[in-house]
């Protein structure tokens, strides 16, 4: 346990004074026996956030951002820094997460289990409902939804077994650099939800694992988003998740089903009111900037791609459930697309796709 670890934080505005304290507290208890230095990325930075930061956190490293770029770039700020100076593995948090005394210790344990091993998530515990999961690991649907495992689910001491997962909460996740040298970091054109899908995502082509470590154990006060505006980046992100991973052939056998999902979520959309978010992730995809990006990223990817679609299909998901959406729809139109998919996965197998 002699591996030098970073942990990141990221803050914006008043985060630190409605979370920073708590989540501080349990960071200083942390048993892990090698060297670690907290570092805080004030996004968006004024006087008034970098004093508050100081006042909390005295010990922690501080980077100023002079705008809000993100969670990615916040992020990746944090992670070109550390690499440069040498740490071997960071540990992302939420500020608004406490953290159990062995944490990070247990993280890195796990992480030491196997050189394949590039992404560790903590057990995802809810607070104040400590009971409850928050998430263990997260899935991929085949059409790029991503959600939490076991959401709101009471969990089973007795499993504390290791397990793979498709990718990584960012609320509590450690990434082996070296592993993010020959992948990359999280993709700033997310700016924020399914960057953690998409850096999963990368790593398994890669050939390297992301895992659940459930010993580690981290509570976290998660509410739902309800702003309208998250629509546009949910809905943007998932699809340029799946134009960057997936082989053409992929994308040409899921392609009848994406269509049927739009035309479905319009209806979701006019009901749910971000019909215009909608539309204005339709648009992203009419600029000619954003195919030249995903040709670039598409590149990139063939240069270090080890696994093929058909060998990694099985962690995918053919049903979607948004826990907090609940919408009986999504019973009646489950079982046709985990058909479809159960369907796309014999042909990648098949012809090894």
């Amino acid at each position: 346990m002699s591996k030098k670890v970073a942990l990141i934080l990221i803050n914006y505005k008043d985060y630190a004074d409605k979370y920073l304290a708590e989540c501080w507290a349990s960071l200083r208890c942390q048993d892990y026996a090698g060297p670690i230095t907290t570092f805080i990325v004030d996004n968006e930075t004024s006087d008034a956030s970098y004093n508050s930061l100081k006042a909390i956190a005295p010990e922690a490293e501080i980077i100023r951002n002079k705008d809000n770029d993100g969670f990615a770039k916040g992020n990746n700020d944090a992670l070109r820094l550390v690499s440069a100076l040498g740490y071997e593995y960071a540990i992302l948090f939420n500020m608004d997460t406490v953290v159990e005394a062995n944490c990070v210790s247990e993280l890195v344990r796990a992480a030491e289990v196997d050189t394949k091993v590039a992404a560790v998530q903590a057990r995802l515990m809810l607070h104040p409902e400590t009971e409850l999961v928050n998430s263990l690991g997260n899935t991929t649907h085949f059409l790029g939804f991503g959600y939490c495992q076991g959401y709101r689910e009471k969990f089973n001491d007795s499993n504390l077994a290791i397990k793979d997962i498709m990718y990584p909460s960012g609320a509590a996740v450690l990434f082996n650099l070296a592993a993010l040298k020959k992948v990359g970091m999280f993709d700033e054109r997310f700016w924020m939800y399914n960057e953690d899908q998409d850096l999963g995502w990368r790593l398994w082509l890669a050939g390297y694992s992301c895992i659940l470590a459930p010993a580690a154990v981290v509570y976290h006060k998660y509410e739902f988003s309800k702003s309208i505006s998250k629509y546009y980046y949910m809905d943007r992100n998932r699809t340029l998740a799946i134009l960057k991973n997936y082989r053409l052939a992929t994308l040409f056998l899921i392609f009848p089903a994406y269509v049927i999902m739009e035309l479905g979520l319009i209806f979701f959309a006019l009901k749910g009111g971000w019909f215009k978010e909608k539309k204005k992730a339709w648009s992203y995809f009419f600029r000619p900037s954003t195919w030249f990006y995903l040709m670039f990223e598409r590149a990139k990817i063939k240069q270090f791609r080890k696994v093929k679609d058909y060998q990694l299909a099985g962690m995918f998901s053919g049903r979607i459930w948004y826990q907090e959406v609940g919408d009986w729809k999504l019973r009646l139109v489950n079982p046709f697309f985990a058909a479809y998919w159960w369907l796309v996965k014999q042909i990648l197998r098949l012809f090894k796709i």
